[in-house]
C-alpha cells in the first residue's frame, strides 16, 4: 500500500500537470492551414458585416510560423446591383498622384482600392482606359496578365489574349491573372514571393471583391492568393480574381453607416478602382 504522503504527492503532480496541458497550444489545426504553404494559418475567418446597402467588410486574420508573424487581410464586397465600379484617375482632381482615402472624399465613392502598374512618372504599364483613352496598348509582359474591365457599368475579368480594347468602356491592365473561370493560371515569376498585395475579383454572385494585406512584415505570395480564394472553404471564392499593385502602392479605403476603415499605402497613386453607389 503506498504511503498517504506518496500518495499527495501524486495527486499534487497530477494536478499541476493538468491546467499546463491545458494551456500550452500545439500547431494549428491542419483544417486552418493553407495546402500550399503549411506554416500559414488562418486564425480568424472573420464575417462578412453590412456596412451600407450593397458593401460589406471583413476582416481574416494570418499567422505566419516562420518567420512569425500576423497578416490581416482586409475584404471589401460589392453587389453589382447596387455599385458600380469606375477607373477614377487622380488628375480628375488636378492632382499628379493621390492616396485613396482622398480620392474617396474627392469623388464621393464608397471605396476605392490601388489599381495598375506605373512608372516613376506615373505613366501606366499597360492598358489603361478612363473617361478617356489613356493607354491602347495591350503589353504583352510576362506579368500583366490581367484585364480589369467594365462594360455598361458591368465588371468583368479576362486574360489579355482575349481581350480587345472595344469590349470596354473603362479598363485597366494588371497583373498576374490569378484565377480564371475557378482555375488557377500557372505563374512563374516571383510565385513564392512573399509581399504586399491588392486584389479584385469576381464570384460566382457577380459580386466584386477587393483585398489588400495589412502588414507590417511580409505579406502574401500568390500561390497563397490562388488557394485562399480559389476554395469555398473559407466563403470567399472568386470564379476570377486578378492581382494589382502591391508593395507601397496596395491601398484601401472604406466607409459607410458609421463605419470606416483605411489601409494607407507608403506611395501615392495615379489611378485607383473607384466603387460608387447607384
Amino acid at each position: 500500500m503506498a504511503h498517504p504522503r506518496s500518495r499527495f504527492l501524486w495527486l499534487f503532480f497530477l494536478l499541476l500537470a493538468l491546467p499546463y496541458s491545458g494551456l500550452t497550444q500545439g500547431p494549428p489545426s491542419a483544417r486552418n492551414n493553407l495546402k500550399a504553404s503549411p506554416g500559414l494559418a488562418i486564425t480568424d475567418i472573420g464575417n462578412w458585416k453590412v456596412i451600407q446597402k450593397g458593401t460589406e467588410f471583413r476582416k481574416v486574420t494570418l499567422e505566419r510560423a516562420e518567420p512569425h508573424h500576423l497578416i490581416d487581410l482586409k475584404l471589401v464586397r460589392f453587389d453589382t446591383r447596387w455599385i458600380v465600379p469606375r477607373i477614377v484617375r487622380s488628375l480628375l482632381y488636378n492632382l499628379k498622384v493621390s492616396n485613396v482615402k482622398t480620392l474617396v472624399e474627392k469623388s464621393g465613392a464608397t471605396a476605392m482600392i490601388n489599381a495598375n502598374y506605373f512608372d516613376e512618372k506615373g505613366t501606366p504599364l499597360g492598358f489603361l482606359k478612363s473617361a478617356d483613352e489613356v493607354n491602347p496598348n495591350v503589353s504583352k509582359s510576362a506579368i500583366y496578365t490581367g484585364i480589369f474591365g467594365i462594360k455598361d457599368h458591368l465588371p468583368f475579368i479576362v486574360h489579355r489574349d482575349q481581350f480587345v480594347p472595344q469590349q470596354a468602356d473603362e479598363g485597366l491592365q494588371a497583373g498576374p491573372l490569378l484565377l480564371m473561370k475557378g482555375s488557377p493560371l500557372t505563374v512563374t515569376r516571383g510565385a513564392g514571393r512573399q509581399f504586399r498585395r491588392s486584389v479584385i475579383g469576381i464570384d460566382s454572385d457577380q459580386k466584386l471583391i477587393i483585398a489588400v494585406t495589412d502588414t507590417l512584415f511580409g505579406g502574401l505570395t500568390w500561390v497563397e492568393l490562388q488557394e485562399f480564394f480559389g476554395s469555398a472553404q473559407w466563403h470567399v471564392q472568386t470564379s476570377d480574381l486578378l492581382n494589382l499593385d502591391g508593395g507601397g502602392s496596395a491601398q484601401l479605403y472604406v466607409r459607410g453607416v458609421q463605419f470606416e476603415e483605411y489601409v494607407p499605402g507608403t506611395a501615392e497613386v495615379p489611378v485607383a478602382i473607384g466603387f460608387f453607389q447607384k
